[in-house]
């Protein structure tokens, strides 16, 4: 999961924005996927991202022998919206405005945005997905709830596919596309059952205390639209965190 560092001290934790000096809140190191600044590096580039390292729920997971249990519905109130498509360096980021939510049992969560890796990175059964996407939520304290909807090559989606037909080709640039409406609700399976875990950010910092809810029912999008997406992002996943005892459980 990749959030945007202009959002990143109104979504993480109060404490550790202020552990970061401001000039390294605006321009955090630089960190990749790969490489002398890839994820076996990312605790040593900062020591605001050492929770990559010493983090005890971090994400993502191999999913396995979920245990069932009789979770809260996924209550989302999702409507049509006009988007901003964001080429933010590490990921092709989709931005929403106010007013899309959703509910867990009572608790509410606003979906700030969504983004996608290659391939997924939460795997269920040792096997990845060929995408997934992240839906970015926040609740009025801060704290994040991610739906994560996996993507198999297969059909044609038409929201996803209206997407990946308009993707900024370079780093820090965005698109309004002229006419653009996404019905948000349609990017989601018509299943709701959906594996429930504590987690961290996939990116730096790792922050934890992340609710991660990952749809069992995959999505299909296009081959095209998979190979326009890896020609900018080859490969922008972490791999598969120990889980540490946490127990993964999943909607009955």
């Amino acid at each position: 999961m990749k959030l945007r560092p202009d959002r990143l001290c109104p979504t993480l934790m109060t404490a550790l924005c202020l552990a970061v000096p401001l000039a390294a809140a605006a321009a955090p190191p630089h960190w990749e996927y790969r490489g002398a600044h890839g994820v076996a590096h990312w605790a040593e580039l900062s020591p605001a991202y050492e929770t990559c390292a010493q983090g005890r729920a971090q994400s993502p997971i191999d999913i396995r022998h979920a245990v069932a249990a009789p979770l809260p519905t996924l209550a989302f109130s999702y409507g049509r919206v006009r988007p901003s498509i964001v080429n933010n360096g590490h990921t092709i980021q989709v931005d929403v405005p106010p007013g899309q939510s959703l509910d867990v049992g009572g608790h509410r969560y606003e979906l700030v945005q969504l983004h996608f890796h290659t391939p997924s990175e939460e795997h269920v059964d040792g096997k990845a997905s060929a995408m997934v996407a992240h839906f970015v939520h926040r609740d009025a304290d801060g704290k994040l709830a991610v739906v994560a909807a996996l993507i198999r090559p297969g059909r044609p989606h038409p929201g996803f596919e209206a997407i990946l037909s308009h993707l900024p080709a370079h780093a820090g640039e965005t698109l309004s596309v002229d006419g653009l409406e996404l019905d948000l609700a349609a990017l989601l399976p018509a299943q709701r059952r959906y594996y429930d875990f504590d987690g961290s950010l996939t990116t730096p910092p790792c922050a934890e205390g992340v609710h991660w809810m990952v749809l069992a029912q995959p999505l299909t999008v296009s081959p095209a639209a998979i190979r326009r997406f890896r020609a900018l992002y080859p490969a922008n996943a972490r791999p598969v965190q120990p889980l540490n005892g946490r127990v993964v459980r999943v909607s009955s």
